[in-house]
């Protein structure tokens, strides 16, 4: 996955609305459905907790499903980014240590991996506010970047590929 800048406004809106539409689908499909259960089939005991869970999950797999359909839609480009520069993130910090000592050890696919990790988290946390950890992430680089220049490596967040990680 190539990192590619997006606009935060936008994708601050566009999350915001589609976290507010699938917590009122969840809210409403979840209570609905429930509800209907409950009128077919009610229960002497008046324990209905099996129903309530049935409307639950049958609302989060609907909801599951749209949002994998309209994945694709315009809308939604800037929030599927993100989501999957997190899972590719995610990927990278599985194998961190590994990644940390091949680096140490002057291994070129590593340091890349490493690099692509720092500047894409650098991006999410901007995107999401959150720089309380941006000054740590500097002096992870700076590590990086010694390491790089002790192997004459150019380091460059777009010749990553995540195929590497299998080696580690």
């Amino acid at each position: 996955m190539k990192l590619k800048e997006i606009d935060k406004t936008r994708y601050r809106k566009h999350l915001n609305k589609v976290i507010y539409a699938c917590v009122l689908s969840l809210t409403a499909g979840s209570l609905g459905i429930a509800q209907l259960l409950i009128a077919l089939f009610p229960d002497a005991s008046g324990t209905h907790f099996h129903w309530n869970l049935t409307g639950v999950i049958i609302t989060a797999v609907f909801i599951g499903f749209v949002l994998n359909k309209y994945r694709s839609h315009p809308f939604m480009t800037e929030v599927v980014y993100v989501w999957e520069l997190k899972q590719a993130l995610n990927q990278i910090t599985r194998k961190m240590a590994k990644l940390k000592v091949a680096a140490q050890n002057g291994d070129v696919d590593a340091m890349q991996a490493i690099h692509y990790s720092y500047a894409g988290s650098r991006q999410l946390w901007t995107l999401d506010d959150n720089t309380i950890t941006m000054e740590e992430l500097g002096l992870w680089q700076a590590e990086l970047n010694t390491l790089a220049e002790k192997y004459h490596v150019t380091l460059d967040a777009t010749s990553y590929d995540a195929k590497v990680l299998k080696r580690f």
